[in-house]
C-alpha cells in the first residue's frame, strides 16, 4: 500500500504528510531504542485518511460526546496515533513524541487510558481492543435509541477499529467479532492491516486463512482493498462502509510493514526494534524525504492540519448548536444524556430505605441477593445495564422489568454475551467508560478466561463491574473443575480491583448500593450459590462495604482472646464456630471482612478498632486459597482454607471432608489456644 505506485492521485501535499507521519515514528523510536516502527509506517496511508477525510473529532477537546472513536488494537503501533494526535493539534507536543516510552511521558509504549488526549482506552495485550471497539459501538446504539427523538440525533457518530494479523489470531477478536455481527452493529468500521508479518516471520508460519470470509460469515460487511491500495481505493472502502448501517463493517487493507525501508521492509526485523541510523538515513532517501534533522514537520504539513483542526472546532459547533435545539424540546432527556456521559453518580435511595432482611429468616444465597439488589436499584439508575456469559439464571443478572438489546434494538438492558467472558469484560470496559454502569457475570472459576479484561480495568480505574457466582466448593457435584480455589487470592493481588465477597443478602444490598454510589474502581462481586444465613441487619454498619471489614459479633465482656474472621459463605460458618466456642467460655470476636482490599487502604486507627494487634490469636476462614491471610492473621493465627482443589460430591459432604465447617473451625481454634 503506497502513495506513490503509479495510478494514485495523492497529491504531493498528502504524500509529504504521510512520510511526516511515517519519520516521526520512525524517529521516535529510533531515539527511544525500543518501539515498533513498522507499522506505523505500513498504516501511515490509512491514519491520514481516517484522521484528515473520514473522522470527526476536535483536538481542542478530546471529550466532545458525539465525536468519533478511533481505537488502535495494535497497540504496539502506537507511534502512528501519537504523530496524528500530535499533527492534528490536540495536547501531544513534539516534545512528548520526543520523550517516547520515557518515565512520565505522554506518548507511553502502548496507549494509555488518562495518559494521551485522544487515547479513548487502554487496549493492552492484542484483541482487546477490536473487543473494546465492540463495545464503544454498542454503546453509541444504545444511547442513540435511549436519547434520539425526531429529527434531534445528539448520539451519531462511528467507531473505527485498527487489528492486525495479531488481533485476528486472539480468541477474543472472534468472540467480539462473532457477537458484533449478531448484533448488527452498523456504526462499528474495523480495517484490518493485513501486512502478514509478525515478530517470527511470516505469518504463514502460524497462521493461514481467509479472514474476510471469516467476518462475512459472522453477517459483516466485507470490502477487500486491492493490493497497493491508493488513497482513494482507502477512502471510498471507509465511505462505502459509512452506507452500510445494518451490519458492522470489515475492511482487508493489504499493507507493508517497514515501508519505505530499503532492507527491513516487509520483514519481522521492521516489527519490533529501532530500523538504525543508517537504515533511516536510507529509508528516508527512499521516501524522498528532503530533511535531514529528525521530528521534522514541514510547514505546510502543519498547515493542513490546521485545517483539520479547524473542521473538528466546526463540527462541535454545529453539533452543540443542534444540542440546545434537542435540550429546548426534550429538557429532562438533554440533561439526563450529559449527566451519564459525564459520569456523574445517580440519586440512590438513602441506605435507610433499603430493603432489609431479618435475621432467622429464610436463607438465600448471596447471588440471589445480588439479583434482587439489582433489579431494587435498576429503576432508580438508567445507566444500569449488563448481563452474563450465558448465565443469567444461574448469575441472577436479569433485569426483570427491562427488555433485552437485540439485533437492531439497542434500547433494552439486558445484555447477552453468549460464552464469550474475554470479550464480555472488554465490552464491558467500554460500556464503563462511555458512561454506563455495565456488569459482565459469569462463574467465579472462569475469571480466568476474562483476566486480560479485569486487568485493563484495574489499570485505567475504570468502574467496571463483574459479577462471579458459584464461588467455592459450594458448588458441590460439579466438582474441581468448576470449584474456584486460587481465584480470590488471585484477583486480590492485582492493583485497583476491589474484590467484595458479602457474607448475607444484607451485605450484598450494602455492596450494590455502594458499588452504584461511590465506587471508583472496578470491583469483583463474587456471590455463592448456596443458600446463607441472614445476618443480625443491625450488627451490620451502613459502612461495612466501604470499610471493607467490621466487628460482627463482640466477644462476651468486650475484651476478645480470640478473633475469628470470614468472608462471604464462611462469615456464618464463624458465627456457628464463636456459639460453640463461647460455650467452653472463650471469649471470641468475629469479623466479617466482605473485602480486604478495602480493608488494607483505611488508617491504623480503624484496623486496629477490628483487630487490635494486642489478641494474636487469629483464626481466617475462606472456602479457598489461604494465600494472603498472614497479613491479617499474623504470626500467631492460623488460616482455615482450601490449598487444594476440590472434589466432586454434595457440597455439605466436600466441606465435611477438607474441614469447611463450625466443629472444624472451633477444633482449629482450640488448637491455636491450647484448649
Amino acid at each position: 500500500m503506497t502513495e506513490n505506485t503509479p495510478g494514485t492521485t495523492a497529491t504531493d501535499i498528502d504524500e509529504l504528510a504521510i512520510n511526516t507521519i511515517r519519520t516521526l515514528s520512525m524517529d521516535a523510536v529510533e531515539k527511544a531504542n525500543s518501539g515498533h516502527p513498522g507499522t506505523p509506517m505500513g498504516l501511515a496511508p490509512l491514519g491520514y485518511v481516517l484522521f484528515t477525510r473520514i473522522m470527526r473529532f476536535n483536538p481542542l477537546d478530546p471529550g466532545w460526546l458525539n465525536r468519533d472513536r478511533f481505537i488502535l488494537s495494535p497497540g504496539h503501533a502506537c507511534m502512528l496515533q501519537y504523530s496524528l494526535l500530535h499533527l492534528c493539534g490536540y495536547d501531544v507536543s513534539l516534545e512528548d513524541i520526543k520523550s517516547f516510552r520515557q518515565w512520565g511521558s505522554k506518548c507511553p509504549g502502548h496507549p494509555e487510558y488518562g495518559v494521551t488526549p485522544g487515547v479513548e482506552i487502554s487496549t493492552g495485550p492484542l484483541g482487546q481492543g477490536f473487543a473494546n471497539g465492540v463495545g464503544f459501538a454498542l454503546a453509541e446504539a444504545h444511547y442513540a435509541a435511549e436519547f434520539n427523538r425526531g429529527d434531534h440525533s445528539p448520539v451519531d457518530h462511528h467507531t473505527y477499529v485498527i487489528c492486525s494479523d495479531g488481533d485476528m489470531e486472539e480468541g477474543i477478536a472472534s468472540e467480539a467479532g462473532s457477537l458484533a455481527g449478531n448484533l448488527g452493529l452498523g456504526k462499528l468500521i474495523a480495517i484490518y492491516d493485513d501486512n502478514e508479518i509478525s515478530i517470527e516471520g511470516a505469518t504463514h508460519l502460524a497462521f493461514h486463512e481467509e479472514v474476510a470470509q471469516r467476518f462475512d460469515a459472522y453477517g459483516w460487511h466485507v470490502h477487500e482493498c486491492p493490493h497497493e491500495a491508493t488513497l482513494e481505493d482507502i477512502e471510498m472502502a471507509i465511505r462505502e462502509a459509512q452506507g452500510v448501517t445494518d451490519r458492522p463493517s470489515f475492511i482487508t487493507l493489504p499493507s507493508h510493514i517497514g515501508f519505505g525501508s530499503p532492507n527491513k521492509q516487509d520483514t519481522g526485523s521492521a516489527h519490533g526494534s529501532p530500523l538504525g541510523e543508517e537504515e533511516i538515513k536510507l529509508t528516508k532517501e527512499n521516501l524522498g524525504w528532503p530533511y535531514g534533522e529528525p521530528f521534522t514537520v514541514p510547514e505546510e504539513v502543519r498547515e493542513l492540519f490546521a485545517g483539520v483542526r479547524e473542521r473538528g472546532v466546526a463540527a462541535q459547533a454545529t453539533w452543540s448548536e443542534a444540542f440546545e435545539a434537542y435540550a429546548a424540546e426534550h429538557e429532562d432527556l438533554a440533561s439526563e444524556f450529559l449527566r451519564v456521559t459525564r459520569r456523574h453518580a445517580p440519586k440512590l435511595p438513602p441506605v435507610g430505605e433499603m430493603p432489609t432482611f431479618e435475621a432467622g429468616g429464610d436463607e438465600i444465597a448471596t447471588r440471589a441477593a445480588s439479583g434482587k439488589a439489582l433489579n431494587w436499584l435498576a429503576p432508580q439508575v438508567p445507566e444500569l445495564l449488563g448481563g452474563a456469559a450465558d448465565l443469567a439464571p444461574s448469575t441472577a443478572t436479569n433485569l426483570d422489568d427491562f427488555p433485552d438489546v437485540l439485533r437492531h434494538d439497542f434500547g433494552g438492558r439486558n445484555l447477552h454475551f453468549g460464552i464469550r467472558e474475554h470479550a464480555m469484560g472488554a465490552i464491558v470496559n467500554a460500556l464503563t467508560i462511555e458512561g454506563m454502569r455495565a456488569y459482565g457475570a459469569t462463574f467465579l472459576v472462569f475469571s480466568d478466561y476474562m483476566r486480560g479484561a479485569i486487568r485493563m480495568a484495574a489499570l485505567m480505574e475504570i468502574p467496571s463491574i463483574f459479577i462471579y457466582t458459584h464461588d467455592s466448593i459450594g458448588v458441590g457435584e460439579d466438582g474441581p473443575t468448576h470449584q474456584p480455589i486460587e481465584h480470590l487470592a488471585s484477583l486480590r493481588a492485582m492493583p485497583n480491583l476491589d474484590v467484595i465477597r458479602p457474607a448475607d443478602v444484607n451485605e450484598a444490598f450494602l455492596a450494590w448500593h455502594w458499588l452504584l454510589g461511590e465506587q471508583s474502581v472496578p470491583t469483583a462481586l463474587v456471590l455463592s450459590r448456596q443458600k446463607l444465613p441472614v445476618l443480625d441487619r443491625d450488627a451490620i454498619p451502613d459502612d461495612a462495604i466501604a470499610r471493607g471489614a467490621y466487628v460482627l459479633r463482640e466477644a462476651d465482656g468486650g475484651e476478645p482472646e480470640l478473633i475469628l474472621i470470614g468472608t462471604g459463605s464462611e462469615v456464618s460458618l464463624c458465627l456457628e464456630a464463636a456459639d460453640e466456642l463461647a460455650a467452653d467460655g472463650i471469649a471470641v470476636r468475629v469479623v466479617s471482612m466482605p473485602s480486604s482490599p478495602r480493608f488494607r487502604q483505611q488508617d491504623d486507627d480503624y484496623r486496629d478498632s477490628v483487630l487490635p494487634p494486642e489478641v494474636t490469636a487469629r483464626v481466617s476462614v475462606e472456602a479457598g486459597s489461604t494465600l494472603g491471610w498472614n497479613r491479617w492473621v499474623g504470626d500467631g493465627g492460623i488460616s482455615v482454607g482450601l490449598d487444594h482443589f476440590g472434589a466432586s460430591a454434595p457440597a455439605a459432604e466436600v466441606a465435611e471432608h477438607f474441614g469447611m465447617t463450625a466443629p472444624a473451625v472451633a477444633a482449629k481454634a482450640r488448637e491455636l489456644l491450647g484448649r
